[in-house]
């Protein structure tokens, strides 16, 4: 068996602002590195729950999800002076019975860790989404990037409660775009054994 060459391809730097709109959106690639600045919210399963229920049975948001990105992330109890102790990415998939119901009412970009379902990327495609990984072993890099964080929504989540952060050049990552390609199907591709 013969291993397929891999050739790796140029990594693009983009800046991006947040909330996102569907031409910032559309105009990013899968792999391509991200620097985002602006307002996002925190939220994780109990927080994406009670959110969901909140919206079927009609009620508002507790901030406006059109162009929304959510960070899952559960921050680590700040030092005193600090505005975020350590702020590292959850596990994504755990999200995703929510996340196409969520783009439904205007979210645009998730950021987490690991690959999304099908369901997620179709979604992605059909509403003009993405999906950003943060890097897991970079948690207190990530805090620094954070320039205020305030309770929004659930304080008695404790630290999955829903947070609005302001962040400044977070480092991301495109895994999902909203064309349907995934970083993580591009990176092994190059590895698979050819019969």
């Amino acid at each position: 068996m013969a291993r397929r060459s891999f050739r790796e391809a140029a990594v693009r730097t983009i800046e991006l602002s947040a909330p996102l709109t569907d031409e910032s959106v559309m105009a990013l690639e899968s792999g391509d590195k991200v620097f985002l600045s602006g307002e996002l919210y925190t939220a994780r399963d109990a927080a994406h729950k009670r959110l969901v229920k909140l919206l079927e049975e009609g009620g508002q948001p507790p901030f406006d999800l059109h162009g929304a990105v959510i960070y899952y992330v559960g921050p680590a109890p700040s030092r005193p002076g600090q505005v975020m102790n350590s702020a590292g990415p959850t596990t994504s998939c755990r999200m995703d019975p929510y996340t196409r119901f969520l783009m439904e009412h205007g979210l645009k970009g998730t950021i987490g860790k690991g690959p999304r379902s099908r369901e997620v990327r179709e979604a992605l495609t059909r509403l003009v989404g993405v999906y950003f990984a943060a890097v897991g072993g970079a948690a207190a890099g990530i805090a620094s990037t954070i320039r205020s964080s305030e309770i929004v929504a659930w304080e008695d989540l404790g630290p999955e409660a829903v947070r609005r952060l302001v962040v400044d050049r977070m480092p991301l990552f495109v895994v999902d775009d909203c064309r349907g390609n995934d970083l993580f199907e591009k990176g092994t591709a190059g590895y698979r054994l050819e019969d």
